[in-house]
C-alpha cells in the first residue's frame, strides 16, 4: 500500500530519484562495468526502512577506508534505517549483482533485525553453504515475483515470504547456532541424572568427571547457563511431574525417587516451582497413564537413554 503518491518521482527503483514510499519493494540490480548502473549508491542519511540484499554474482564494495568491506555471492546485507548507504562494484570486479528488499517491519520482527555482525551499523551474514544460497535465492525471487504479481493480497503474501526469510536469517547466523557441551559437562549431567534420588555433592561429581569443583562449578554455569544444584533440581521437578501425572504412586514415594526424603520438603520446593501442590497437580494433569502397583515396583523408564546435549533430559 502506498503511503503517498510516487508520481512526481521516477518509478525506476533502480535509480536515483526512487521515494521508496512503498512498504515493499524487491528487485535485483544487474550491475555491469561501465553500464548504466555502474555508479556508486551515496544516501548520507540512509533511507525510512531496512533494505536486505544478497549478493548473487560478482563482488560489491560497501564503504571506502578503514571501515571497507566487500560483499561476495552468498553475502547478505542489512541496512537498518538512517543508516550511511555507500555501496556499488569492487574495482576489479566485472559486474555486482545483488537481489534486495526495502521494506518496513512489523513491530514483532525487532529480534530478527539484530544482526550481531556488522560494520558502521550494516549487518553482514555470510550464507555457510551452496545449498542455504540456494534456498535464499529463492526466496528472494519469490517474494519479487509476488509482489508483482497485482493481486488485492500481493503485497502482504510478500511481506509473509519477508517474515521467513528474516527468520531463516536469524536461524543461520553463527551466534543462535546451538553450542556442543563440554564432553565433561555432559558426563556431569549424565552421571546427576542416573543419580537423580541420592544426594551427591559436587565434589563427588567432579572427581567423576576428573575437574575440580570449582572448575566444574564454573564450566557449568557458563555452558548450561544455572549452577548444578538448581539443574539437578530443574530435573527432579520435571521427573516428578512425569511420575504424579503417570502412576497412582503416594507422593511420599515420589519425593524419595527423585531425591527428597522429607515429603514436606519436596511439596515446598514442588509448589515453589510449579505454583501448586504435588497433590493438586495430579489433580488437574488427567487420569494415570499406569496404575500404582506394590511397594517394590520397579520403574523401567528410570533406565534413561541420555540426549547427547546432556540438557533436559525428562522433557
Amino acid at each position: 500500500m502506498p503511503l503517498s503518491s510516487p508520481e512526481s518521482q521516477t518509478l525506476d527503483p533502480l535509480m536515483p530519484g526512487y521515494s521508496f514510499n512503498l512498504y515493499l519493494v524487491a528487485g535485483i540490480t544487474p550491475i555491469i562495468e561501465d553500464g548504466p548502473l555502474d555508479f556508486v549508491i551515496d544516501r548520507p542519511k540512509g533511507m525510512q526502512g531496512y533494505i536486505i540484499n544478497m549478493t548473487v554474482a560478482g563482488q560489491g564494495k560497501v564503504f571506502d577506508g578503514e571501515d571497507a568491506f566487500y560483499t561476495d555471492p552468498g553475502d547478505l546485507l542489512l541496512f537498518a534505517p538512517e543508516t550511511v548507504h555507500y555501496y556499488g562494484r569492487a574495482p576489479g570486479s566485472p559486474n555486482w549483482y545483488h537481489r534486495w528488499i526495502y521494506f518496513r517491519p512489523r513491530a514483532y520482527w525487532a529480534p530478527w533485525l539484530k544482526w550481531q555482525d556488522h560494520t558502521r551499523q550494516v549487518g553482514k551474514l555470510r550464507l555457510p553453504d551452496k545449498q542455504l544460497v540456494a534456498e535464499f535465492d529463492e526466496l528472494f525471487q519469490q517474494i519479487d515475483r509476488t509482489h508483482r504479481e497485482g493481486r488485492v493480497t500481493s503485497e502482504e503474501l510478500a511481506i509473509n515470504l519477508l517474515e521467513r526469510l528474516l527468520i531463516r536469517a536469524y536461524e543461520v547466523s553463527p551466534e543462535n547456532q546451538p553450542k556442543s557441551l563440554d564432553a565433561r559437562v555432559q558426563e556431569a549431567c549424565q552421571f546427576i541424572t542416573r543419580n537423580l534420588g541420592q544426594d551427591i555433592g559436587l565434589d563427588e561429581i567432579a572427581r567423576h568427571v576428573c575437574l575440580s569443583p570449582s572448575r566444574l562449578a564454573h564450566l557449568f554455569r557458563e555452558q548450561v547457563g544455572v549452577n548444578i544444584l538448581r539443574w539437578r533440581e530443574d530435573q527432579r521437578i520435571i521427573l516428578a511431574k512425569h511420575l504424579l501425572h503417570s502412576s497412582r504412586t503416594p507422593i511420599a514415594r515420589i519425593a524419595g525417587t527423585v531425591g527428597y526424603e522429607d515429603q514436606l520438603y519436596f511439596s515446598r520446593v514442588f509448589r515453589k516451582r510449579v505454583g501448586v501442590s504435588p497433590s493438586e497437580f495430579r489433580k488437574t494433569s488427567g487420569e494415570p497413564l499406569y496404575p500404582y502397583q506394590s511397594a517394590n515396583m520397579t520403574w523401567p523408564h528410570m533406565e534413561l537413554d541420555v540426549p547427547d546435549n546432556g540438557l533436559e533430559f525428562y522433557l
